[in-house]
């Protein structure tokens, strides 16, 4: 029997309520849905949406925390043919109202709370025109004298029973989401993602994992966050078993991991950083099945100690970006050989390394990584001059019968060994340039770990007239207080002298974005830059 074809990303969903039907496919705090009760609600949803008279490809965002109904409204919208606008809860409503205005939101599902903190802020002008309350009261729509007509969630949002929901249309090159990268400076921006983009990214990721029923996934990071995202989507095209949790404090993780069962669990390294000091009942560890990386370099004493506590997981190192979702990992049986690298390309991916001209890289030869293939997002919502600078022809394909293939340039810089493994050296822009050099924040950081005196390090470069930057180390202690000249000392042993940090800031703790990584556009901020 041939398997369903997947064209709109809600397929995953559908075809899992056809295959594993009654098998959990979300948890959130007491409540669980089974894939065919989830795929009921992501079908009433879509049939809100119609009854909205929303149109093929309109925008429709989410704005809360991780919970049932963010779920919906993901797959939902897409059901419906619309695109899904997931906003990181932690973004200022100065953002947030930034996003909706910047991709024409003409439905947004959020909470009173939000909905107050954004009146200020939405213009009269917003093509916003409906907000769905999921708090809201019952028999509670209404216009209520604002620009949008409000609705209640329960009024609105009811499991659609009996038809089984619209079926698929449309192909899997339209837009499905639009995921607004932000920072602590700049207005964020949209990469606008295909079902395709999203689709085969879960079948690829699911794949290497091997996810399945078997497995209860711990969903921790923002779902506005493409990791976060991939494990909506890993799970569903696989049948496992997600259960959601708004991260607050580190000991919930082991908490909910001993409730659940939890096989698999996907952080960023502030994340593990955190995990890897935390308690673990060995019953509890025992049945973690694997533990993966993103969103930047683990630190090798973090992996060990990981290691340690979970005897029988696999440790998968990753490297994504959101502008093609997923892009490499590093095979666990290679992890005690080459515990820094980034591994290879993902299933059906291809990863190069070029110089500026645009030619390759040879071995060990530092160069921007390029990633090409179905994963490649369509370009950065209504920007088409950094759409132009970051996704462009693929080097070395000039072929005058064919439309050029866009790949993109990710603005990373990679290096890739003989046997092709790669290795992830630093964000162009993150680079420190001093005394001539070019140094790597992730190897001085790499130190300061090793040592087992800082629990956080992030090293910067601060511009200096006479060494081009000077190195600065922001770093929070393990004990009470940093012992800053041990750290030094420490430096001074194992690394050159222009490698050596002009200063150590000792923070209590280091400031994070909403995705969880280490917000170093704030730090630079604060160091004066």
């Amino acid at each position: 029997m041939l398997s369903p074809v997947k064209v709109n990303l809600s397929d995953l969903l559908r075809n899992g309520a056809a295959r594993y039907g009654s098998a959990p496919a979300l948890t959130f705090k007491s409540s669980t849905l089974s894939y065919m009760q989830l795929w009921e609600y992501v079908a009433g949803f879509a049939a809100t949406l119609s009854a909205l008279e929303t149109g093929r490809g309109d925008r429709v965002a989410v704005l809360l925390d991780k919970r049932v109904e963010t779920v919906v409204t993901i797959f939902g919208t897409a059901a419906a043919q619309c695109t899904t606008v997931p906003i990181n809860p932690l973004l200022r409503p100065q953002q947030v109202a930034h996003i909706l205005a910047d991709c024409d939101v003409r439905v947004l599902v959020t909470s009173s709370d939000r909905l107050e903190q954004l009146r200020e802020f939405v213009t009269a002008e917003s093509a916003l025109e409906h907000v769905v309350l999921v708090d809201g009261p019952a028999g509670g729509d209404a216009n209520a004298g604002e620009a949008w007509h409000t609705h209640s969630w329960a009024d609105r949002v009811c499991p659609d029973e009996e038809t089984g929901g619209p079926a698929s249309a449309g192909v899997d090159c339209d837009i499905a989401a639009i995921l607004y990268t932000s920072g602590s400076t700049g207005k964020p921006k949209g990469v606008v993602l295909s079902h395709r983009n999203m689709i085969v990214g879960a079948e690829s990721v699911s794949h290497y994992l091997g996810n399945g029923p078997h497995d209860t996934i711990l969903s921790v990071l923002p779902l506005s966050f493409d990791a976060g995202l991939s494990q909506l989507t890993t799970a569903f095209n696989s049948g496992a078993h997600v259960v959601l949790m708004n991260y607050l404090l580190p000991g919930d993780v082991v908490r909910l991991c001993e409730k659940h069962n939890v096989t698999g669990i996907t952080g960023v390294p502030p994340f593990w950083i955190q995990v890897c000091e935390l308690h673990w009942p060995p019953e509890v560890a025992a049945r973690l099945r694997y533990f993966a990386n993103t969103g930047g370099r683990m630190p090798k004493a973090t992996l060990d100690r990981l290691r340690a506590s979970f005897p029988n997981a696999l440790p998968y190192l990753m490297y994504g970006l959101t502008e093609a979702f997923r892009s490499t990992y590093l095979d666990p049986l290679e992890i005690d050989r080459r515990p820094d690298s980034i591994g290879k390309a993902i299933p059906n991916a291809e990863i190069l390394v070029v110089r500026p001209d645009g030619t390759l890289c040879g071995p060990n030869e530092p160069g921007e990584l390029v990633h090409r293939g179905p994963l490649v997002a369509l370009g950065y919502w209504n920007d088409p001059a950094r759409t132009g600078e970051r996704f462009r022809p693929l080097p070395g394909t000039d072929a005058g019968w064919r439309q050029p293939e866009l790949a993109v340039f990710s603005g990373d810089t990679v290096i890739r060994d003989e046997e092709g493994f790669l290795y992830f050296v630093g964000r162009r822009d993150e680079m420190i340039k001093t005394s001539g050099y070019r140094v790597s924040p992730t190897e001085i950081e790499e130190v300061a770990y090793a040592t087992g005196l800082a629990r956080d390090a992030v090293a910067m470069g601060i511009d200096d007239q006479a060494l081009g930057q000077r190195i600065v180390l922001v770093a929070s202690p393990v004990a009470e207080t940093l012992d800053v000249s041990a750290l030094l000392t420490a430096f001074r042993r194992q690394l050159p002298q222009y490698m050596v940090p002009s200063k150590v800031v000792e923070m209590a703790s280091i400031p994070t974005n909403p995705n969880g990584k280490f917000d170093r556009a704030l730090l630079r901020e604060q160091l004066g830059r």
